[in-house]
């Protein structure tokens, strides 16, 4: 089914950042998903759970659900909690796998109707559908910030 016309844009960002967002991670250790350049930055893990996240309020923007039970410790906003709550790298892959399919299955069957209801700021239209195109641009910033950490943290970048 053709994704609607309204979040096209949406989708095509959001199928590009899930073929080079994987790429970012890939081989990194497990300290390396935690280490973070300064004391106020954002480390792997967190990137990765932040993205999870927000393509979990995508599929909700589009009627749809997807949870995990640490999802909203990368929350907007969210404040640090005890390491012990967070998931593992290996657990955040699973759920960018799995949210991801999610996603690409509400993108095609999002009615236009429901994307025409109307939606606060940040929504590029003032439109759900906005707010899809916006959530996809967000994760680009993101996919970015992750392919920075990886070449910080010595490795060749996601795109070569």
């Amino acid at each position: 089914m053709p994704v609607a016309s309204s979040i096209a844009h949406g989708a095509v960002t959001f199928r590009q950042n899930a073929q080079i967002f994987p790429k970012c991670y890939e081989g990194l250790t497990a300290e390396e998903w935690q280490r973070r350049p300064g004391d106020l930055s954002n480390n792997v893990l967190w990137i990765v759970g932040h993205v999870v996240w927000a393509r979990s309020r995508a599929i909700a923007l589009l009627g749809g659900s997807w949870s995990t039970p640490w999802l909203l410790l990368f929350e907007r906003g969210g404040k640090p909690a005890d390491a012990a709550k967070y998931p593992s790298a290996e657990e955040a892959v699973q759920a960018w796998k799995d949210v991801s399919e999610s996603l690409t299955k509400a993108l095609e069957n999002a009615p236009e109707e429901a994307l025409a209801v109307p939606a606060k700021p940040p929504s590029m239209d003032g439109k759900v559908s906005g707010m899809v195109n916006f959530l996809a641009y967000h994760e680009t910033y993101h996919v970015g910030q992750a392919a920075y950490l990886r070449r910080w943290l010595g490795h060749e970048g996601p795109a070569g």
